[in-house]
């Protein structure tokens, strides 16, 4: 699965529920192959994979698919239940309507809802957990699996135009962006609200996939959802595509470090000047290091969680010119070594 990385601080909230609800964490992080020394600190990161492991576990363990974190538990089977009810609609606007209505019927669960206005639509949430430490954490999976299934339903990536969070900014809400591919802001408001914006031509769009692929979905969530399939729609996806197919495919010389595409060997692919591919890529909230950083660091926590690839080679296949570079930087992402996050890995 192509993925990105998860902050530690999504970690803690995804385990709120449970530890209120008296569960020990530290068996569902095992479960996980996530080091519990990991929650400790705030530059941790761990693996898609290794989160919608989590997820998974603390649904089986609190017999919420809302993780202990509502007001009213939602019994396992419901969100499989608002999928069939949504797959046959004529059109994506009818399917987001219709789970709407689905989740309307259950007291306690997120108020959700489809707002139309002019060339925008947007998909909110309207409630959150104020009293609970992790807040908003319910609602933003709402986002984030609402997007990810659109997008799974219609075939194509949906780009965002921005997300809000009536809220104020945590402290890692630089994590925001890069998790929903679009410009995101907090602020003050009445009531809470987080929304998604998209153009409302999607709306329109036709689904492409019947039950026997809902099937499939559904026996490989959450981590299908929580994880991103690649559709190329916007200037940074592509970017990150061919970082991820380089680091995939390239193998370094020997003595040599693998090479990944410099910018303008990137534009060339995409048939514009260098200028170009770095004003849209600003446009898009990111950059050329910032892709490749991210790229190299989703690579190498999945290396080290997964494999017994030798250090040393991994520095080489990630395209670091020496072992001590890819230590600094696997340290400035992680505030930890290589070596003592593969140790954790295996305790």
């Amino acid at each position: 699965m192509s993925s990105r990385t998860i902050t530690v601080h999504q970690v803690r909230a995804a385990l709120g529920g449970a530890r209120r609800l008296g569960l020990d964490s530290v068996p569902l992080l095992q479960r996980a192959g996530i080091p519990p020394l990991l929650l400790g600190d705030d530059r941790a990161r761990v693996t898609a994979e290794q989160f919608a492991l989590l997820v998974r576990a603390v649904q089986r363990a609190t017999g919420d698919e809302f993780m202990g974190l509502g007001t009213t538990p939602s019994r396992p089977g419901t969100f499989a239940m608002m999928c069939y009810a949504s797959i046959g609609c004529r059109d994506l606007g009818t399917a987001l309507e219709r789970a709407v209505r689905f989740y309307g019927l259950f007291p306690g669960g997120p108020d959700l809802a489809l707002e139309r206005g002019g060339e925008e639509a947007e998909f909110a949430v309207r409630n959150d957990l104020r009293d609970h430490a992790e807040g908003r954490f319910l609602a933003e999976c709402v986002l984030v699996i609402w997007h990810r299934l659109a997008s799974w339903l219609v075939g194509r990536w949906i780009p965002l135009r921005r997300v809000r969070f009536d809220c104020p900014p945590p402290p890692h809400a630089v994590e925001y962006g890069p998790l929903f591919d679009c410009p995101v802001g907090f602020g003050p408001g009445r009531t809470f609200r987080a929304g998604a914006r998209f153009d409302a031509g999607w709306l329109t769009a036709p689904p492409v996939r019947d039950e026997a692929a809902l099937e499939e979905l559904l026996r490989r969530a959450p981590g299908a959802l929580i994880g991103r399939h690649e559709y190329g729609t916007t200037v940074a996806e592509q970017v990150r595509r061919t970082f991820v197919r380089a680091l995939r495919e390239g193998r370094p010389a020997r003595g040599r470090p693998a090479r990944l595409p410099e910018l303008d060997r990137l534009a060339a692919r995409l048939a514009v000047s260098p200028a170009t591919l770095r004003r849209r890529l600003r446009e898009e909230g990111t950059s050329y290091r910032r892709l490749k950083d991210q790229v190299r660091r989703e690579a190498a926590l999945a290396g080290l969680a997964g494999g017994r690839e030798p250090i040393v080679e991994l520095a080489a296949r990630l395209g670091f010119s020496e072992d001590a570079a890819f230590h600094r930087a696997f340290r400035r992402w992680t505030g930890t070594t290589p070596g003592a996050y593969r140790r954790g890995q295996e305790s």
